[in-house]
């Protein structure tokens, strides 16, 4: 039903109608009515007219509208018998059932009578609770049915659920007036960069608690400005040798993400702004008939140039998108350097958004990731193929270079580090370092960028331990601390998620006071979503707080009479909510939900572009192998290339990840052959990314099938559910370490045995889950 298209009656009488009033959807009383017919209204004069006029009335101001009531039954029967006794045919109205509504939400309660429901909901109407003095009169039911009405649907989902961000592109509410001047300076540092003639890049800090909104801030940023600039989101890297590779992955999947308001990707968008400005300033561009025309096509309208080159496949097209990927190439190399990998990074880039075919893209997304293709493949998209040898190090700060360069002619580039806490673990020590140092190349070597680090202010200063120097330096120019907003603030962010519902009619004082006092934004929404569901869904509260004196006599009247009820007819009661408020929920009562969320979120995700990398898996493998205390170490064979593998000494079995493309694959999957034959006492286990295609060819069957033949290999895919076991627990762990999920790491490994589905890694890490 559309929230606009309904009305709130409610009808008195018995046989037939002796008075009506309806409400509209903002509270108005909008019609009320006495049947002048009806023998309790021989007194009434006011608002008295013909039950035949009441009922046209009704008809008209009813047209394509739902009724809402309460007990609808009732207003159902008394209006069709009315329509009857005047001679008219009933119209086929659509009722809404307050009652059977609040049956469906509020499942606990004893009673569900107006009055009842009134005040167990706090309900006011003129500031004013529901009084039984006043009930019975038609105008006075429905508006305090109107009331329980907006309040029954906003039940169905808790406005204060959601209290974390997982990555800038989502979108949840935000409380502008929180983190103003926080925000208002970091978003003026991009001017700078931008005015500076040698465009260099800066750093900034943004230090905060957990759940203090770091992320949220940067949410803020993207949804103001992504329609400009090219915002970039890398989490936490996980092996020490490829953090470049690991950062320009990210960027890669960022650069995927649509733009709010187009069909076009962020790349699409920042490719369009560059390449009119490349061609905007070329002579030799614009000394062309053909030249001319494209770019008065484009003047106005930048991502028309996806529409107005042609069809792909046809002479125009060809020729246009052939005439802009020289002008680019040519730009390039008179401006910088034509040697390396940059400008065929270059050409890449432009045959992506060249490319409408969906094969050519996708082919065209794993050249740009360094990804090794067949060879006609290569040939099909017109790029030359990567070879095993290529470094991918390299390779990553390259094309984040290439990146930084064109967005001189367009915006700057905002890079944000999030979700960086587990590098502050002991064993991470190498990882920090390598992040330091990679930190330092990409202000050195990536123009034009913001580099934004989200961290708790503990971590900033053991990362200043570590970092070099130049790197601290230029980081500390700017650092944001996010301080813990005012309550005026924090009741104008729940006021916000509450929507019209005044946050008194949800909350007592002294819950809103216990809201309010808690340490962190993430905290007080916590705290209010656990209030919500404890006082509409009877779920325990995981602390409770001292009742007042006040609520302490309301507690022991409503206990008084419910042991006095059976004594009287049925009439209105509370539920024991104390029998409720137990001591909170267990670690596996707060594990359940969450896993099922990330689940949720990782499978919508699943089909998005992804760069799927050996050293990422591995890294993340090794974690959650540490994080379980599980003994591990490596197994090489000389100086060979092998796929990313971990020796489990204690389980006798070697885990392997090979998501490799075209011969480098096939030469890998040799070496470890080799490896399986020469260890026999070892199980090896070798797993490929579904989403990843085989190489072509017999030798990669062979190979295969050589694995698979050996009495202690196999080769196995990993499938949708596989992935998301191994990504969900990973999640698990990093934000346990970000302190994004409030429970322990020991509480955790004790809870996913009762609440993890059977997988291949619940096998390994909780054997006691009889995977």
């Amino acid at each position: 039903m559309n929230p606009k298209d309904y009305l709130v009656i409610d009808t008195e009488g018995q046989d037939y109608l002796a008075e009506v009033a309806l409400v509209d959807p903002g509270g108005a009383v909008v019609y009320t009515a006495y049947a002048q017919e009806h023998p309790q209204n021989a007194d009434r004069r006011p608002h008295s007219r013909p039950l035949r006029q009441i009922l046209r009335d009704l008809q008209t101001l009813a047209a394509g509208k739902s009724l809402v009531c309460h007990y609808a039954e009732h207003d159902r029967r008394i209006i069709a018998r009315s329509y009857r006794r005047a001679g008219l045919p009933p119209p086929d109205f659509n009722y809404v059932c307050t009652w059977e509504l609040a049956r469906q939400r509020l499942p606990a309660l004893a009673n569900y009578s107006l009055e009842n429901l009134c005040k167990y909901l706090n309900l006011r109407v003129g500031n004013k609770r529901f009084d039984p003095n006043h009930a019975h009169s038609a105008r006075y039911d429905a508006q305090f049915t109107h009331q329980l009405y907006r309040r029954l649907c906003a039940l169905m989902t808790n406005p204060f659920d959601s209290s974390r961000v997982d990555h800038p592109f989502q979108q949840h509410p935000d409380c502008a007036s929180i983190y103003a001047e926080e925000y208002r300076y970091l978003k003026s540092l991009l001017p700078y960069i931008q005015k500076d003639p040698n465009h260099q890049s800066r750093g900034a800090v943004v230090l905060g608690p957990a759940g203090s909104g770091k992320t949220h801030l940067i949410m803020r940023m993207a949804q103001e400005l992504l329609s400009s600039n090219r915002l970039l989101f890398i989490r936490q890297p996980n092996h020490p040798q490829t953090v470049l590779y690991h950062t320009y992955a990210r960027i890669l999947e960022s650069f995927a993400e649509k733009v709010p308001g187009t069909p076009y990707t962020q790349l699409e968008l920042f490719i369009a702004n560059s390449l009119i400005r490349i061609l905007g300033d070329s002579p030799k561009f614009l000394s062309t008939q053909r030249g001319r025309d494209i770019l008065a096509s484009l003047q106005n309208d930048q991502l028309s140039l996806y529409q107005r080159l042609g069809k792909e496949g046809t002479d125009s097209h060809r020729q246009s998108w052939h005439i802009i990927e020289r002008y680019l190439t040519d730009w390039w190399s008179q401006r910088y350097a034509a040697a390396g990998y940059a400008v065929h990074i270059l050409k890449g880039l432009v045959r992506f958004c060249r490319y409408t075919d969906p094969t050519k893209k996708e082919l065209t997304r794993r050249w740009l990731a360094a990804q090794e293709l067949e060879p006609d493949q290569a040939e099909g998209i017109g790029l030359p193929n990567w070879q095993e040898d290529l470094s991918r190090e390299e390779f990553a700060l390259t094309a984040m270079g290439v990146f930084g360069k064109l967005s001189v002619l367009d915006q700057p580039l905002i890079l944000v580090f999030d979700q960086l806490e587990g590098l502050g673990q002991a064993h991470q020590a190498p990882l920090l370092e390598s992040f330091g140092a990679a930190v330092k190349e990409m202000l050195t070597h990536v123009p034009n960028s913001l580099v934004i680090l989200n961290l708790f202010p503990e971590r900033w200063q053991q990362f200043q331990t570590v970092f070099d120097p130049s790197v601290t330096d230029r980081l500390s120019q700017y650092v944001i601390h996010l301080r813990h907003p005012q309550p005026e603030q924090l009741r104008q962010m729940l006021q916000q998620r509450a929507g019209d519902t005044p946050l008194e009619e949800l909350f007592t004082p002294q819950e809103l006071a216990d809201i309010l006092n808690q340490k962190s934004i993430r905290a007080v929404l916590n705290r209010a979503a656990a209030y919500y569901r404890y006082k509409y869904q009877h779920i325990p509260l995981p602390d409770t707080p001292t009742p007042s004196r006040e609520e302490q006599l309301e507690q022991a009247l409503a206990q008084i009479w419910r042991l006095l009820q059976p004594l009287f007819s049925p009439s209105p009661s509370l539920p024991d909510r104390s029998a409720t408020a137990a001591a909170g929920p267990t670690p596996m009562e707060i594990l359940q939900p969450y896993l099922q969320r990330k689940h949720g979120e990782l499978l919508a995700r699943y089909d998005r572009p992804t760069v799927i990398n050996d050293t990422d898996d591995l890294g993340k493998f090794t974690t959650l192998l540490e994080t379980f205390q599980i003994p591990f170490a490596h197994l090489p064979l000389g100086k060979k290339a092998l796929p990313e593998l971990v020796l489990l000494p204690a389980q006798q079995q070697v885990i392997a990840f090979h998501s490799r493309s075209g011969s480098s694959f096939v030469a890998r999957l040799k070496n470890f052959n080799e490896l399986v034959a020469a260890y026999p006492q070892y199980q090896f286990l070798l797993w490929r990314d579904r989403r990843e295609p085989l190489p072509s060819g017999p030798v990669t069957a062979q190979e295969i099938a050589k694995l698979h033949h050996a009495a202690n290999g196999q080769f196995k895919w990993m499938e949708r559910e596989d992935r998301l076991a191994f990504e969900v627990l990973y999640a698990m762990v990093t934000d346990i370490q970000n302190q994004d999920l409030e429970v322990t790491l020991a509480d955790a490994k004790a809870a996913l045995r009762q609440v993890l589905a059977p997988s291949w890694l619940t096998a390994l890490l909780t054997p006691s889950a009889g995977a």
